[in-house]
């Protein structure tokens, strides 16, 4: 069944076409997920909630534009809705003197994985992690992130400067 054919079945409410999106997408969207949350099971509760604002909604999808693409906003929405309520973004991680912390000229970045690079994303703190992923992985810009998050632009930019300073840090510690 092609994906516009899925996408009306689910708007009509098919039980069985809702559980062949899930299990067509529910890996990826897990992987956004757990992106912005740490806790695996916290990021499965996303999942649920963002599946479930999926199904209700779709009748919202217009149909233009990658439907992956609308449905990964809402898991991001979801994730970023979850911290806010825990007032998680508000916890700045002091990083005083973070020019320090980069160390120009090092080739470290060429000897590491994705995979480790995301782990390292994954340590980073919460307000880091969060503007770092809208950033640099889903490609909002700083005005867009500031909106999402109810922070200024210049303090989202701060941010990703800093989460990418903490992480060439990292990186300069375990592969130098």
């Amino acid at each position: 069944m092609s994906e516009t054919q899925l996408i009306e079945r689910c708007k009509k409410g098919e039980r069985l076409a809702q559980k062949a999106l899930y299990e067509t997408y529910s890996r990826r969207m897990m992987a956004v997920c757990l992106r912005y949350i740490n806790d695996r099971e916290t990021a499965r509760d996303i999942l649920q909630e963002g599946f479930v604002k999926i199904f209700t909604s779709m009748d919202s999808y217009s149909g233009s534009g990658s439907f992956e693409g609308w449905m990964r906003k809402i898991f991001v929405n979801c994730a970023l809705e979850h911290l806010r309520k825990n007032d998680v973004l508000r916890e700045a991680a002091g990083l005083e003197n973070t020019a320090e912390l980069v160390h120009t000229g090092s080739s470290a970045i060429s000897d590491i994985s994705a995979a480790e690079l995301m782990q390292l994303v994954q340590e980073l703190p919460h307000g880091f992690r969060t503007v770092f992923n809208l950033y640099a992985i889903e490609g909002f810009s700083h005005k867009e992130i500031g909106d999402m998050m109810n922070i200024t632009e210049s303090t989202s930019r701060s941010q990703f400067t800093r989460a990418k300073q903490l992480l060439q840090k990292r990186i300069n510690e375990l592969y130098s």
